[in-house]
């Protein structure tokens, strides 16, 4: 009788170790499954869900930071037709689009419209200077404050979560009217804040910057965690502000034949034709990128690819951006005039440097909180668990088969 118990015993004990294995096995698809549908519900820019929340304000607002050129030697440029010597002077720090996006309308296409306002306190605490410093430079008005930035019209995700945040129209229009051609007016992508979810490693990511008038894309870089989150890093690359010799693409962004040498000038972009006509220039700070012929042409510039490039750190399965760095600096193009007389001594025309900034945010740390124990320590304890449900399964389903085996080998020798 005892043996008996015993070998029944070790069956049950089988049993039990076979359910547990297949309990844990079964919730690896399964378990997958229910991650993957919550993501891509909780995806949709709605009421209710995380995305909708980050989306319409974003934790602990933006720090735009600027560093203005300072001209060292501004007698000699007017004077002798010198060459520009600069020093960079800053940062000067502002807290701008740290208010909800405002005019916030749900559309019966499954589209919100929603605009953004430029609003800017000044920062004393990340500032190496006051707003009453003095600065040498070229005369160009660089206002920012009180501006709207918007209406923009996108995509919900409700119909199709692929096309979450996905612009729709910006300024009640589905394509741009500044380049004269079809492909340089196309508007790309979201606005930045957010991709569709599952962001694929290997494809690139396109946003639409009304700060340059043009849409662009970001390559992968590389893999790292953003307070315990990992994310994806993107980064804008090189060819992004190449000249059309070395980027086809670029050839409807060459509108001054003369100023950019024949189109061959790399890292600058002509946004006159959205600025009222005034002649600036975007570049990366320091025109990091650019041809020789722009350093040459200013002293004083250092460009630092760790310092001076743009990113997008993006939550890979809510493709949320949780932190970013955009870099631009504008330039303004001044040259030789018979009109101007403090331009009558300079000798040819150049693209000179006025300010570069950075709008940078990043999850604060609330949100990086709710936000870890949502996705990523949920998803831990589920891998845990279904491992630990197979580990532990299989460990009593051999132990029980083995003792069971033993039992019944004993059994027969007494027999």
């Amino acid at each position: 009788m005892g043996c008996c118990n015993r070998s029944c015993g070790l069956i049950a004990g089988i049993a039990i170790g076979a359910a547990l294995a297949l309990l844990g096995g079964i919730l690896f698809p399964v378990g997958d499954n229910l991650i993957v549908e919550s993501v891509l519900e909780e995806a949709v820019i709605q009421n209710g869900t995380p995305t909708y929340e980050n989306w319409l304000t974003q934790g602990g607002g933006t720090l735009r930071q600027f560093w203005f050129f300072d001209v060292q030697n501004a007698r000699e440029v007017v004077e002798e037709g010198a060459t520009p010597v600069v020093v960079e002077k800053g940062p000067y720090s502002y807290w701008t689009r740290y208010l909800p996006k405002m005019t916030v309308k749900f559309n019966p296409n499954d589209t919100v419209s929603y605009s953004i306002l430029n609003e800017a306190v000044f920062e004393p605490l990340y500032s190496s200077g006051t707003e009453m410093d003095v600065i040498s430079t070229l005369n160009l008005a660089v206002a920012y404050n009180y501006t709207f930035d918007g209406p923009y019209n996108i995509f919900t995700g409700k119909d199709d979560v692929t096309k979450v945040g996905t612009i729709d129209k910006w300024r009640r229009s589905r394509t741009l009217d500044f380049w004269n051609d079809t492909y340089c007016n196309m508007i790309n992508g979201t606005d930045g804040s957010n991709f569709a979810p599952y962001v694929d490693a290997t494809k690139p990511l396109y946003f639409f910057s009304s700060d340059i008038c043009r849409s662009v894309s970001a390559s992968y870089e590389r893999s790292l965690e953003l307070k315990g989150i990992p994310v994806y890093r993107f980064t804008l690359l090189a060819s992004t502000l190449a000249s059309p010799l070395e980027n086809p693409d670029n050839h409807c962004y060459c509108r001054d034949l003369e100023t950019t040498k024949n189109c061959s000038m790399a890292g600058v972009l002509d946004i006159s034709s959205c600025q009222k006509g005034q002649p600036i220039y975007i570049s990366l700070p320091h025109f990091l990128h650019g041809s020789p012929s722009l350093l040459e042409s200013v002293k004083g510039l250092k460009p630092i690819l760790d310092e001076h490039d743009t990113y997008l750190q993006v939550e890979p399965m809510t493709g949320i951006t949780l932190g970013f760095s955009k870099k631009i600096q504008v330039n303004m193009m001044y040259g030789p005039s018979k009109v101007i007389t403090v331009l009558k001594k300079v000798n040819s025309s150049t693209i000179f440097p006025l300010v570069w900034m950075n709008e940078s945010a990043e999850l604060d740390d609330e949100s990086a909180t709710m936000l870890k124990m949502a996705l990523v320590d949920s998803i831990t304890m589920l891998d845990v668990i279904r491992k630990l449900l197979l580990g532990v399964g299989l460990f009593i389903f051999a132990l029980c088969l083995i003792l069971y085996i033993v039992v019944r080998c004993k059994g027969k020798r007494i027999v």
